[in-house]
């Protein structure tokens, strides 16, 4: 079974590229010849249910308003999580669920986007002997559901005791006066939340997948979509079989049967340094809370991301990502308390939030950090499917759920699981430079430095961002589907976590831009 899906992605590899000249044509096809399964919204959910869909034969179009990864899928902690954290709630189906995603995602689905990550979780002095006693329990559970999962063996270490001094030597900044025991554990960490976004969508895309950007739905029904297409204006219909809508923070609208409570969480970005550089995650307990943890996570990039609250936002617009002041600070408050040198707002180089769509509790009085974050599959009465809640972790187990919740794709099993993604070393033989690159874009790192080597004027790194080549930019453009500039910087490249590094490039990637495409947006976004 594996390798007949690699063969198959091999042999579809030459069509996984997305650009403007595919949208234009596969929108002019997909109004003319029906999809059997049509999606709404390119983030993880749908453009995991467009691969499932494409890679069991369908005819498969996905659209969405703005741009890949536009909404929550890129705004989230970048772990791989194992279940530990739902272990602790009681939610055992949803702990199994993560630990046994995270073995395949780690291991042949898309290893080159995540690594192992190992955490340090410190006991404070003035966290109870019992407290400690259950982190040490869940953390032992969390070893079983590991090894349950069938994570290859050497993948992610068991869980440990660590000493004061051993934590303090993991992370320099921990003051080795505020601990009094310690634990070491590993999960995996997201090279990068978007790209992930990014090679499922290009994987769906070497399957035949029409993956069309920048195309609103405006209504849908059983026969279809009425759309608008925003960079033309025109309006249309996209007829399908079956019609998916996996909008995120934005499925109240498309079913007013659910019940979505939206949860803010807030990150803030900090130079490595403030952390004193730190060689693993940092953990801390938050005292008077279940099961409740601020982080600081080390990046392959350099900078660490601190977070994470869970506040409900209550008339918020999802679209409105910059987090309020007093949320970065109880995040760097809650962080201080294990540190020598407590860390303030001005060392904070970027700071978001993302919105949880949580399937509302029968409790409406609970606090969203105890609302399960197991999704919903709904049907309408018109046969329109609606897929929401859920966790990035899990976003293939949501998309093959919502696959089953329909006639058409019954008869068809699902082969995902099996489905090495674009870049993985499982789905092309060819050797992987070492660096960045590689990191962020596995097997396909080759193609980028034929690239600088084939245009000269791609070669060598952004005056801006060094670490950023310039071919990175042609890449985007050629073959990531990207139509602005914002898209190169805030979902191809990411330069827009820190706000003063993205202004400090934004001419020089606006200029390359053009040089590759003159009918690139130059147009800021609002949001």
């Amino acid at each position: 079974m594996a390798v007949g899906v690699r063969q198959a992605q091999r042999d579809h590899t030459a069509s996984a590229d997305l650009s403007r000249a595919r949208r234009q044509r596969e929108l002019s096809v997909s109004a003319e010849s029906p999809s059997d399964v049509l999606i709404i919204g390119g983030g993880i959910t749908g453009v995991g249910i467009a691969l499932d869909a494409a890679s069991r034969g369908l005819t498969t179009t996905l659209i969405e308003s703005h741009d890949l990864a536009y909404g929550t899928s890129r705004w989230s902690s970048k772990l791989i999580h194992g279940g530990l954290r739902y272990l602790a709630h009681g939610d055992f189906g949803v702990a199994w669920e993560s630990a046994r995603e995270r073995a395949l995602l780690m291991s042949h689905i898309a290893p080159h986007l995540i690594r192992p990550l190992p955490h340090v979780l410190p006991t404070l002095h003035q966290e109870s002997r019992s407290q400690e006693h259950l982190v040490r329990v869940g953390l032992r559970a969390a070893d079983v559901l590991k090894v349950a999962a069938r994570t290859p063996h050497g993948l992610l270490g068991n869980s440990r005791k660590l000493t004061p001094n051993q934590a303090v030597q993991a992370i320099s900044a921990l003051n080795p006066g505020a601990i009094r025991a310690a634990s070491g554990f590993w999960d995996g960490q997201l090279i990068d939340d978007a790209r992930l976004v990014m090679a499922v969508a290009r994987t769906a895309a070497a399957f035949g997948a029409r993956i069309l950007t920048r195309v609103r739905a405006l209504t849908a029904g059983p026969t279809g979509v009425a759309i608008h297409d925003e960079l033309t204006g025109e309006h249309g219909f996209i007829p399908a079989g079956q019609v998916i809508v996996a909008a995120g923070v934005w499925s109240g609208a498309w079913d007013p049967d659910l019940a979505i409570r939206l949860s803010r969480g807030t990150h803030v970005v900090l130079p490595a340094h403030v952390m004193g550089n730190p060689r693993a995650a940092l953990t801390v307990a938050v005292p008077g809370e279940k099961s409740r943890y601020v982080f600081a996570l080390p990046t392959v990039d350099g900078p660490v991301i601190a977070g994470i609250t869970d506040v409900e936002a209550v008339d918020q617009s999802p679209d409105d990502v910059v987090p309020p002041i007093a949320e970065q600070q109880w995040v760097l408050d809650h962080l201080s308390t294990a540190l020598t040198t407590p860390i303030t707002l001005a060392d904070v180089a970027g700071a978001y939030s993302g919105y949880r769509p949580l399937v509302a509790s029968p409790d409406v009085t609970a606090s969203t950090a105890d609302i399960s974050r197991k999704h919903l599959v709904h049907r309408r009465s018109d046969g329109v499917v609606v897929v929401t809640g859920g966790k990035l972790t899990t976003y293939r187990t949501m998309a093959a759920d919502a696959l089953a919740a329909t006639e058409i794709a019954r008869e068809r099993p699902c082969r995902t699981s099996a489905l090495p993604l674009i870049g993985s070393r499982g789905s092309h033989r060819s050797a992987q430079p070492p660096g960045r690159l590689s990191a962020h874009y596995g097997t396909e790192a080759q193609r980028i430095h034929d690239m600088a080597d084939d245009w000269p004027q791609m070669a060598g790194a952004l005056e801006g961002a060094p670490e950023i080549h310039r071919a990175e930019i042609a890449h985007a453009i050629c073959h990531e589907g990207a139509l602005t500039v914002d898209d190169i910087i805030a979902r191809r490249t990411r330069l827009s976590l820190q706000p003063q590094v993205a202004q400090a490039v934004r001419a020089e990637i606006s200029a390359l831009a053009v040089s590759i495409d003159d009918q690139i947006d130059l147009t800021p976004e609002t949001a």
